[in-house]
Parts: structure tokens; sequence; C-alpha cells
């Protein structure tokens, strides 16, 4: 049956994939809708829905009209709901960049700050919100990613409140010089030449350009705009520097910016599960990356523990059973009453995600 999303409720079963701007459904048929589910229809403003005739404890689903609004206490937004008004937010004051328009650092903290906070409640959300993105708004998006994971990274290696908000401005300024570069490279759906890849690698410059006589913003945070593409052992950019004039906010913000870019949807490429992007990074990381930056993300990632239910890559479901803690993300799983599979011999399959 067909309803209003006003009218649904928890348990009721999706009977077809739900679309938004990408060719991938933002919620799979025969999921078992939940508050956050309905807020996320609401958020990407699905008017209706096709729904089973029965809620998934075997009660038959009877929709009924929605009540009066004053009769409807208001509800706490969700993570979700925060999140997709951040980017939104976002993208409104990039295009203002982009008609030249200075950074406000105080809009800035108050797009980034109060979802950090909220991240900070229930820090796994920052693992699932990759889901919520598309291709063409893939910048901002990154951006308000960038900073979230720039400061929960902090808080994971320990830094104070104030720098893991520092870490959070500087991880959401990182990609403000974007609003310099000709959008037809930003929005090009194919592989940038030579001349186009040379100008979007100045946008650290230009981001630091447009940051570095702002007072208010800490030069600690101007330099990990700046830095935040170099590499450990040079192979970076824009200046080619090496790990010791790396200022510590620059690591962090380099390992979650990679972490982003492959997690999210590009106008170029898909988006990889959290836990492929981390086998990506770990692999590609001596030499280039802080390890202790690189092993918070993995414990953030890997936060998963015996009897941990998962979905694989190949579609298979399973349970974790057992976790060699030098392949944190390839446990040892259960997926039947007598199969089990080994991720460690088996490369090509990954966790797609935790259930």
């Amino acid at each position: 049956m067909r309803v209003r999303i006003s009218q649904l409720q928890e348990g009721c079963i999706l009977s077809n994939d739900i679309f938004s701007l990408t060719n991938k459904p933002i919620i799979p048929k025969k999921t078992v809708l939940t508050n956050e589910h309905i807020h996320v229809l609401e958020a990407f403003l699905v008017k209706d829905v096709q729904v089973e005739a029965f809620l998934i404890n075997g009660e038959t689903f009877n929709p009924t009209d929605q009540v009066e609004e004053t009769e409807v206490l208001e509800k706490d937004s969700s993570i979700v709901e925060d999140y997709l008004k951040s980017v939104k937010e976002y993208k409104q004051i990039f295009q203002n960049w982009q008609a030249g328009s200075l950074v406000e650092i105080s809009k800035v903290r108050q797009i980034i700050l109060p979802l950090f906070n909220r991240i900070l409640e229930q820090p796994k959300e920052i693992f699932s919100l990759h889901r919520y993105t598309n291709r063409e708004d893939y910048i901002y998006h990154h951006s308000v990613m960038l900073g979230l994971l720039s400061g929960y990274l902090g808080k994971k290696l320990k830094y104070s409140d104030a720098d893991c908000n520092h870490l959070a401005i500087a991880g959401i300024l990182s990609d403000c010089g974007m609003s310099k570069i000709d959008p037809k490279i930003l929005l090009k759906h194919s592989s940038l030449t030579l001349a186009e890849y040379n100008e979007v690698k100045k946008h650290p410059l230009y981001s630091y350009r447009m940051i570095e006589k702002i007072p208010l913003i800490k030069d600690s945070v101007k330099l990990a705009v700046f830095q935040h593409h170099e590499r450990l052992d040079g192979t970076g950019y824009v200046l080619g520097v090496t790990g010791e004039r790396l200022h510590p906010f620059s690591k962090i913000v380099a390992v979650a910016d990679v972490y982003s870019a492959i997690t999210l949807e590009r106008p170029y490429s898909n988006r990889q599960s959290p836990f492929k992007a981390l086998e990506e990074i770990r692999r590609e990381s001596f030499g280039k990356f802080d390890m202790k930056v690189v092993e918070a993300l993995t414990n953030g990632v890997g936060n998963i523990s015996i009897g941990t239910k998962i979905k694989l890559s190949n579609g298979q479901s399973g349970e974790i059973v057992f976790i060699d803690k030098s392949h944190p993300t390839r446990p040892l799983l259960k997926v039947s009453e007598n199969e089990f599979l080994d991720l460690k011999n088996y490369r090509e399959i990954f966790i797609e995600e935790i259930i």
C-alpha cells in the first residue's frame, strides 16, 4: 500500500527501493523502518512510499490520518537531519565564496560545532553519514564530513575539547579554496586533464589565502588547512614538505580527508564502505600518514566486537566470532550454522556494514 510519510510508524516494511539523486537507494526495499529511517525520508523530502500490509511484528498496518500539528509534541531532530542541514548551510556559504564573499568564521562555527558536539554524544553515527551523500553535492558533504572526522580523531587522540573544536574548523575550511576553481572542473564526471589536476592541487593555497588574515582563526588551523595534502615522506602538495615540518593538526586532517573522499559519492567514483576505505588507508599509509592517527581511525571504524552482526560486500551476512588485532577489519565470521569465513583469506570480500 502507498502511504504518506506522516503515516509511517516503526516496524513498517518498505516494498520498493527509495532513491534520491543517485542510482543507489537511500533506503533499500525490505528495510524495517525505524524513526531514524523516517527522519531520513523527511530530510530527503520524500512525500510517500510503498509499504507492506503487515508490520514486522505480524500485526496489520492500519495507517491513520495525520493528527493536527498542534497535537504533536516537538521532537528532537536526528543527527542525519542536522547533518543534511549543515551540508545545505555550507553549500550556501560556499556559493557565496564563489561569488566573492569573504569567510565569516562565526557562520562556519555555527555550521560545524553544534553538529560535532552531537556526534561526540553518538560517535558511531559518524561512520554511517556517508550513506546520505550524493555526487552533485560532493564538495559540501566532504567539507562537513572532514570537519566532523578531524574533530573526532582529535578526541580519539586525547586532544583537549578546545583543540578538537579547532580541528573541526580546520577540517571544514580545508577545501574552502575549491570555491576559486572552475565549477566545471569540480563537477567533471571523467578523469581530469593534467592541467585541471594541477589547478585542483592549488586549492590548499587558495584556502589558506582566504583565511590567513582572519585573527579569530588560530595559526594551527591555518597550517592544517594549508598542509592537509602534504605527506610525511614529502610526496604531497603544495610544498612537498616532510614530516618534521608538518603541524600535528595537518597530520590528522590529512587522514580524515582521504577517508572522507573514499567513503563519499564523488562525481567520478562510487563511495566505498568505511572498512574498505580503512584497508586502503592502512595499505598506503606507510611513510605517508602518521600511524597514531591511522590507528585512531582504525579503532573508530573497527569498533566491533565478538557477536557483532555484519553484512559483506558479496551480499552474505554473518557474525563475528574472532578478531585478529593485526587485521581488525578482517575477522573470522560465522556465516551459517556450520560455515565459517576467515576474511584474511578472502581479500576480495570486505565488510560492507554493521547490522
